[in-house]
């Protein structure tokens, strides 16, 4: 009998088409009877189903939006505020400062001056044909300010502003060889106008270089002649303080009329700055030279400071072994995380600020020191832990273009992010990578507060708000300390979620999330700039265009400042303003909206600058404040009544640290006996 004996080995056939699984035969007599013929073969039916995926997420999307309108309709729209005064400028505003009664503003072709009264141009100045895209500003008295200007090349123009006229001193990092040019990557002017730094940067490398400003001679020298800023070249130019209507009723005819003074270089000789250092990046740690600890001691200078650990006694070898051993340890965890290794490089930008003098900056007492003059300056650079404090009074035996050794350094547990300091320059913050926040007390030399973000969310930016109980209506001098009882700062993160934290001199400190990360990102945030002429005030830039004033206090938008419909801030994501402290208002950029008549085609050159002034709005009401407390300033008080300000408050703080302590406590119990307990569980395993 014949037996029939598969060759080949069981297996389940491939599907065929036929064989597909169709997910609609349950409802196959809900459908209608000529719906066969209509059904989509494969592999066009996932196409459809992949179309009406993306059809309805959007859907979504749009459901979500509308509900987010519909509920921010609902909302308490804020005060809409318009433009008190305008003017144009000829060319496109890159940048503007405020200066006394004055404002200068950086154009595509040379600078111009105006005044904030009536917003006439005062001076102009063009004589390179050069583009200016940052200016810093500071007023001397007796007429004169000091300018500070980036032009598009990267040069730094230093200029001398007297009565009307501009007086070009020097150009900070001009060089005769354009291959050994260097480019400035930031400036900045010490309040009162005593010091400028200048962040310069080449191909290879980047380095701080700090001057000294003789603004005293300078006053003199202008005083001696007088006929300086007098006698510079004119031309003739469209005035700037012209309005479109104006323009509109004059037509072409206005751009004959006679225009301010136009100010070029002249033959006015200024006394020149001097450069006092010049702070370079710190180098990568490497291994130690050194055979004996003695001939590290002799590298020391003093011992009562850390440094920046250059004089230690780790051979490379030694290094070498102790990453083989860490790598060998963590072997599984490094190839899961994908580390791979990298070499250290230096780093190329740094954020520093001018610092008055307080117990950090300890200075000697054969050198004298005014309480409103910037002593020393603060300096971290990019990827870096550590915060370098370079006094500014330095004996005249340190060359200037030497490698100064840092007089103090702060170690971080992470690396720095950004930092700020308040406008009394009495409290400095720190905000790490690890989105850890310091809040330093400079006069009495401890931290006043330590928070973190507990989502941490990267960290953008952090500025200090002026506290309700410390608000005058006089502008605070440089020096004096108001009496605040609680210290404020904002912190932005990169998200565009917003924190406050606050720390009272007393206490415990508190971080709270005024406004978290927005869905839509047309909302998304480009700058905030603190407004020191109310409390807990800040003005928040958008995407979108819209320019709104925040209470930190009770996280709403109380006020928005707006342009005419026929301009929009230019540009929304980097917009060119500043807020005026001293005349209290805000100055802004707006560019015509894209028309097609021939009236926007002829401004197309032109910027028109915005003057929102803080007086002509109700906004004292939106900003309730506390009775003022009096300026005190700590320089100026005798040794006594400095003595006990400094124990009342170490006093106060140990109050506060000894409610919190308990609590402190409780948290390293906790946190061992988490510990104790994951040590068990792992021996418990090798057991198995």
């Amino acid at each position: 009998m014949a037996v029939y004996i598969r060759k080949d080995p069981l297996e389940i056939p491939p599907p065929s088409e036929k064989d597909w699984l169709k997910e609609d035969e349950e409802d196959f007599f809900l459908q209608d009877p000529d719906r066969k013929r209509d059904a989509l073969p494969q592999p066009f039916r996932m196409v459809n189903k992949l179309v009406m995926l993306v059809f309805e997420n959007a859907m979504e999307i749009i459901e979500r939006r509308e509900m987010f309108r519909e509920v921010q309709n609902l909302k308490v729209q804020p005060t809409k505020c318009f433009p008190t005064a305008e003017f144009q400028v000829t060319g496109r505003a890159n940048c503007l400062a405020v200066s006394g009664k004055y404002v200068f503003v950086g154009l595509s072709m040379g600078l111009a001056a105006f005044k904030v009264s009536d917003c006439k141009e005062v001076c102009a100045w063009d004589a390179v044909k050069t583009e200016i895209c940052a200016i810093h500003a500071s007023d001397l008295g007796n007429e004169s300010h000091v300018l500070l200007a980036v032009d598009e090349m990267g040069l730094v123009w230093l200029f001398c502003f007297h009565k009307g006229g501009f007086l070009l001193v020097k150009i900070l990092n001009e060089m005769e060889d354009i291959s050994k040019r260097s480019t400035c990557e930031e400036v900045v002017l010490s309040p009162g106008g005593d010091y400028a730094g200048v962040l310069l940067q080449d191909s290879t490398k980047a380095w701080l270089e700090i001057y000294q400003l003789p603004k005293d001679y300078w006053l003199k020298e202008t005083e001696k002649n007088p006929g300086a800023a007098a006698g510079l070249a004119c031309r003739e130019r469209r005035p700037s303080w012209t309005s479109a209507k104006s323009l509109e009723l004059h037509g072409d005819d206005s751009a004959e009329m006679e225009s301010p003074v136009s100010a070029n270089q002249v033959d006015a000789k200024l006394s020149l700055p001097v450069l006092l250092l010049q702070v370079k990046p710190p180098k990568p740690i490497t291994g130690s030279s050194f055979k004996s600890p003695l001939d590290a001691l002799k590298k020391v200078d003093d011992g009562s400071m850390l440094g920046l650990g250059y004089n230690h006694l780790i051979k490379d070898s030694q290094w070498k072994q102790q990453e083989a051993i860490f790598r060998s340890t963590y072997r599984e965890y490094l190839e899961a995380e994908g580390v791979r290794e990298s070499k250290e490089e230096i780093p190329r930008h740094a954020t520093f600020h001018f610092l008055l003098p307080s117990r950090i900056l300890q200075v000697g007492p054969e050198m004298k020191v005014q309480p409103d003059v910037p002593a020393g300056i603060s300096v971290h650079w990019d990827g870096s832990h550590n915060l370098c404090l370079y006094l500014l009074n330095r004996p005249l035996k340190e060359k200037s273009d030497s490698d100064p050794k840092p007089d103090v350094v702060w170690p971080c547990a992470a690396p720095i992010a950004c930092s700020a300091v308040s406008s009394c320059s009495r409290y400095l913050a720190l905000a790490c990578e690890d989105a850890t926040i310091t809040i330093w007390d400079k006069h009495l030399g401890y931290p006043l507060s330590v928070t973190a973000i507990v989502e941490e969310r990267l960290i953008r930016s952090i500025h200090f708000l002026r506290s309700s109980a410390a608000v005058s209506n006089e502008t605070p001098c440089p020096g004096t300390d108001s009496v605040c009882p609680i210290v404020q700062l904002l912190v932005l993160c990169t998200d565009s979620s917003f924190y406050l934290v606050k720390a009272p001199r007393a206490g415990k400190s508190s971080i709270t999330l005024l406004a978290d990360r927005p869905e839509d990102p047309n909302l998304a945030v480009s700058a905030v700039v603190p407004v020191l002429a109310f409390p807990s005030a800040a003005l928040v830039f958008s995407w979108d265009g819209t320019v709104s004033l925040m209470n930190a206090a009770t996280s709403q938008i109380v006020y928005c400042f707006s342009t005419p419909p026929s301009h929009a801030v230019a540009s929304s994501w980097q917009p060119v303003f500043i807020v005026d402290g001293v005349n209290q208002c805000l100055l802004l950029r707006g560019d015509r909206q894209q028309n097609t008549d021939a009236l926007a085609q002829s401004r197309a050159s032109h910027s028109t600058i915005f003057l929102f002034d803080f007086n002509s709005y109700p906004l004292k009401e939106a900003f309730p404040k506390e009775p003022d407390l009096p300026l005190k300033s700590l320089q100026n008080l005798p040794w006594i009544e400095r003595c006990n300000i400094f124990l009342r408050d170490r006093q106060q703080s140990r109050l506060g640290l000894r409610e919190q302590l308990p609590e402190y406590w409780s948290r390293l119990q906790a946190q061992a006996a988490a510990m104790d307990k994951e040590r068990q569980k792992v021996k418990g395993q090798k057991k198995l």
